[in-house]
């Protein structure tokens, strides 16, 4: 299946990270385009691990920063203890040795975050993502929060990067709850899928003096996050145009705005298709069509019908990127 790369020229751009200020050199630099990893499975619901070997070998040849395994998108609700774990050391296993490796490690309780934590860092993670609880979400209340991130945080051998998610867990962390934590120096950053961009842009100006980094959650508001100060993005669409969103990243930092708005809105549609239209079956379908492995989901999680798959691939065909 062949890819229209358009304005994208291979090889012709460094990693797709920017260099910080002076100031912000004393934290772990995470800027750059991360994709959130899916788990491979077999037919019979184990992890492939042949097939995620097989996968990073394609990754690896992307100018991306990174990887972020245990992510939404890498299906970690319906994993167990030793399968999040496993995942992160075969994918350090198997990751360029330059790339950084963030491992989603949240968990309800406190203490179960401090000890996948632990375990992740064991594993080889550089870093760890860590969603906000929220089973019990009208009881996480702004001191909730703050205990939580403040104990895990001092307690995790390894930088921690702030995960906030509302459309899985059906709440923000309070702006005020992430400034003050942006105090902590063990906390670098957040990654935000929300998609509010005047949000973005408040916290952005509320944490400039400090050493923090935000990171977007999405590729469908990449451009106007650069814009607005965050350094890079986890997206879920990186999976499948790798390339495509690292030259975005790239042009974002540039003085060439119409060719960075010009792929920016090609991108939207496939990106929502990968994401809130029809999410992790969305994603590991387009995997197959880019020469990946996508592999079926773990339930209840159900693939894509026929129905679907067709209104996909005419968003992809439309934005050019198939056939």
């Amino acid at each position: 299946m062949s890819r229209n790369f358009g304005l994208f020229q291979k090889n012709s751009l460094p990693k797709c990270q920017v260099r910080l200020s002076s100031s912000a050199s004393s934290k772990l630099n995470i800027s750059g385009i991360y994709p959130p990893i899916p788990t491979p499975f077999n037919e019979d619901e184990s992890i492939a691990y042949d097939k995620l070997k097989f996968n990073m070998d394609k990754w690896n040849t992307v100018p991306f920063r990174g990887y972020v395994v245990q992510g939404s998108n890498g299906e970690c609700c319906f994993q167990n203890w030793d399968e999040r774990i496993e995942m992160v050391k075969k994918t350090k296993d198997f990751a360029d040795p330059n790339k950084l490796i963030i491992g989603g490690s949240g968990c309800e309780s406190t203490r179960d975050t401090i000890l996948m934590t632990k375990n992740m860092a064991d594993a080889g993670a550089d870093a760890v993502l860590v969603v906000n609880p929220f089973y019990y979400k009208a009881s996480m209340n702004n001191q909730a929060l703050k205990t939580h991130f403040t104990k895990v945080a001092d307690s995790s051998p390894v930088p921690i990067i702030l995960y906030n998610v509302p459309p899985n867990t059906g709440m923000d962390i309070p702006p005020e709850v992430v400034v003050d934590l942006a105090h902590h120096p063990n906390i670098v950053g957040m990654k935000d899928s929300g998609g509010d961009i005047t949000r973005l842009a408040a916290l952005c100006f509320q944490t400039s003096s400090l050493d923090f980094q935000i990171l977007a959650g999405s590729a469908g508001f990449l451009l106007a996050a650069y814009n607005i100060g965050c350094v890079g993005g986890v997206l879920g669409l990186a999976n499948v145009l790798g390339e495509e969103t690292c030259r975005l990243a790239q042009l974002a930092q540039t003085d060439d705005a119409k060719a960075a708005m010009d792929l920016q809105l090609r991108l939207v549609g496939p990106n929502t298709c990968v994401t809130r239209r029809f999410g992790v079956p969305g994603l590991k379908t387009a995997l197959e069509w880019f020469g990946y492995y996508g592999g079926p989901t773990r339930l209840p999680l159900v693939p894509l019908g026929q129905q679907d798959v067709d209104i996909m691939r005419n968003v992809f065909k439309k934005s050019l990127y198939l056939d």
